[in-house]
C-alpha cells in the first residue's frame, strides 16, 4: 500500500516548481497573485497539454511554454462554461414549457400527482415529498405563496407549471425520461425533432454538463461518463463524428469524440435551432475557439474539419467575419 506523503507548497515553492519544470514565468509576482486566487491544483489541470510527451511524472514543459499559455487556457475554459450555461438555460426553459403544455393539457394542472403517468421505476413518492417540502418552507417563492393564499382547499403541491419551476434541470430530465404514455411523449418529440429515447439521454447529459459548468469544473479535456445516444435517423444537415481521434504528439493516445464536449456542442446547437433559432450561439462558440488557438480542440473531441460540417455551416460559423 502506498501512502500519500506530499506536503503542501507555499506560493513561492509553487512558482519555483513550475520554473524548475521549464515553465517561463516572466513576472513571478503576477503569477503568485493568480495562484493565490485560483489555486495551484486547479491551474495544474491546464498544464497537461504543454508537457513534453513521455516525460512521465517529471512533468517537463515543452520549451517556450509560458505561464500565460496555461492561464489563457484556464480563462478559455471559464468563458466556454459561461457560453454553455447560456445555451443550456434556453434548452432547459424550453423543456419546462413543453412538459407543462404536454402534461397539463392532457392530465390537468395537478395530474402529475397521479403516479400512473410515470413508469413504475420512477420514484414518484420522492417527487411528492420534494414538492411538499418546498411548499412548506418558511421563505416561499412569490407565486407559491400566492397560490396557497388564494386556493387553501387545493393540494399543497402547486399546479404543474409552478411545480416544474421548483425542480432542478436534472430532476426535470428524470421526470421527462420516465413519462410512460407515448401520447405524452409524442408532442415533446415533435417539438424537439428527435425520438423520445434519444431525447431523454440528451437532456440527462446536458443536465450533467450544466452542473459541471455551474460548479466551475473543467469542461475542456474532459471525458464525460454518460454518452448521449446517437440517433438512428439524423437530419440531412447534421454532422459526422468519428469513432476516435488521434492526439497530436501522442500517437498511442486516442480520444472518443462521442464522450467528449464536441458531441454535446452538437446536441446543444441542434436543440437551439429548434427552441432559439437565430440566437447566434454557434457563431459565438466559433469566435471563442478562434481567439484561443492554443486551446487544443482535439482534447474536446473536435474533428479537424469541423467547421465544414453542414450543421455548423447552417449556423453561420463560416460567415462570422464576412
Amino acid at each position: 500500500m502506498v501512502t500519500f506523503r506530499k506536503h503542501a507548497l507555499n506560493l513561492n515553492e509553487q512558482i519555483q516548481t513550475l520554473i524548475a519544470r521549464g515553465l517561463v514565468v516572466t513576472d513571478p509576482v503576477r503569477a503568485k497573485r493568480y495562484l493565490k486566487n485560483i489555486s495551484y491544483f486547479r491551474l495544474s489541470a491546464y498544464t497537461r497539454p504543454f508537457y513534453i510527451p513521455g516525460s512521465g511524472d517529471d512533468h517537463r514543459f515543452i520549451a517556450g511554454t509560458s505561464f500565460d499559455d496555461v492561464l489563457n487556457l484556464y480563462i478559455f475554459d471559464r468563458e466556454l462554461r459561461l457560453l454553455l450555461l447560456d445555451a443550456i438555460e434556453r434548452i432547459e426553459v424550453a423543456l419546462r414549457a413543453q412538459l407543462t403544455q404536454a402534461l397539463a393539457t392532457r392530465h390537468g394542472p395537478h395530474g402529475y400527482l397521479n403516479p400512473s403517468i410515470f413508469n413504475s421505476r420512477y420514484n414518484h413518492q420522492w417527487l411528492i415529498k420534494e414538492l411538499t417540502s418546498k411548499s412548506e418552507r418558511r421563505e416561499l417563492e412569490t407565486f407559491l405563496e400566492s397560490y396557497q393564499r388564494k386556493y387553501p382547499d387545493s393540494p399543497v403541491q402547486p399546479p404543474l407549471w409552478m411545480a416544474l419551476e421548483l425542480l432542478s434541470f436534472k430532476q426535470i430530465s428524470e421526470l421527462f425520461a420516465n413519462l410512460r404514455s407515448p401520447d405524452d411523449q409524442k408532442p415533446l418529440s415533435e417539438h424537439f425533432g428527435f425520438q423520445f429515447p434519444v431525447l431523454k439521454t440528451w437532456f440527462r447529459s446536458l443536465s450533467d454538463l450544466r452542473n459541471h459548468c455551474a460548479h466551475h469544473a473543467r469542461v475542456w479535456n474532459r471525458e464525460f461518463g454518460a454518452s448521449p445516444t446517437w440517433p438512428r435517423k439524423v437530419p440531412s444537415n447534421w454532422i459526422y463524428v468519428p469513432d476516435s481521434i488521434e492526439v497530436p504528439l501522442s500517437p498511442t493516445q486516442n480520444i472518443n469524440p462521442r464522450r467528449r464536449l464536441y458531441y454535446q456542442l452538437v446536441i446543444i446547437e441542434t436543440l437551439l435551432s429548434k427552441v432559439s433559432p437565430g440566437s447566434g450561439w454557434a457563431v459565438r462558440l466559433s469566435e471563442l475557439i478562434s481567439r484561443n488557438p492554443k486551446a487544443s480542440k482535439v482534447h474536446m473531441g473536435f474533428p479537424e474539419q469541423w467547421k465544414k460540417e453542414p450543421l455548423w455551416n447552417h449556423a453561420g460559423v463560416n460567415q462570422q467575419h464576412s
